[in-house]
């Protein structure tokens, strides 16, 4: 009888440990470059995909200062010309996420540009 447990034991940490690995190795870390250039991202550009327990790296520039914000999950970047601005965040939530700028107005708070300059999905697993 204990054998038997003790065999049971170890099948059930080994499938525990198996399920883990494979949801890790089906994780990405992606990396999307990004160009804002007139207020505007090329059209090829404007739709991101990726899957729930990705890793993304979104490396923006820009022909002006501009400040991005990704809805969501709340992350705000400041890109200056002829510099790197990088947002990185787990895809822990599914859904869809647009990235607008953020203006400042007359009261110190901000206000939004006109449409999304990109769109992040986050497909579920």
């Amino acid at each position: 009888m204990r054998a038997v447990c003790g065999t049971l034991c170890v099948l059930a940490i080994t499938a525990i440990l198996l399920l883990g690995f494979s949801d890790s190795a089906r994780a990405a870390e992606l990396t999307f470059d990004l160009k804002v250039q007139g207020g505007r991202v090329p059209q090829s550009m404007r739709l991101v995909r990726v899957k729930q327990g990705d890793t993304v790296k979104l490396r923006w520039t820009s022909d002006r200062p501009i400040v991005l914000h990704l809805h969501g999950y709340d992350i705000e970047k400041k890109v200056e010309p002829g510099r790197v601005g990088e947002m990185v965040f787990f895809a822990r939530a599914t859904g869809r996420f647009s990235v607008e700028e953020h203006k400042p107005d007359a009261e110190g708070a901000h206000s939004h540009g006109e449409a999304a300059l990109v769109r992040i999905e986050v497909l579920p697993k």
